[in-house]
C-alpha cells in the first residue's frame, strides 16, 4: 500500500493526522538534517500502523516535504 506523507519537522510534538484513505500529515521534532526526520516519521508510521520496521520504506521524496512510503501489511 502506498501512501502520501507530508511532512514537518522542528514541530513542538510529534503528530499523526489522516487527511485522505492515502495521504497523511505527520510533524516531528526532529530537524530535517542527516535523514533525522525521516527516520521518526519512520517510526511513527510503524507505530500508526503496527507493522515491522522491515514493512515500511520511504519510496520518493527523500529530501522533500512530501514523501511517498510503501507499507507492506
Amino acid at each position: 500500500m502506498l501512501i502520501k506523507v507530508k511532512v514537518t519537522p522542528e514541530a513542538k510534538k510529534d503528530e499523526i493526522v489522516k487527511k485522505s484513505e492515502d495521504s497523511y500529515a505527520v510533524k516531528v521534532r526532529e530537524k530535517a538534517k542527516g535523514g533525522m526526520a525521516n527516520q521518526k516519521v519512520k517510526e511513527i508510521l510503524i507505530i500508526y500502523f503496527k507493522v515491522a520496521e522491515g514493512k515500511i520504506r520511504l519510496i520518493k521524496g527523500g529530501k522533500k516535504q512530501n514523501k511517498i512510503f510503501d507499507i507492506i501489511t
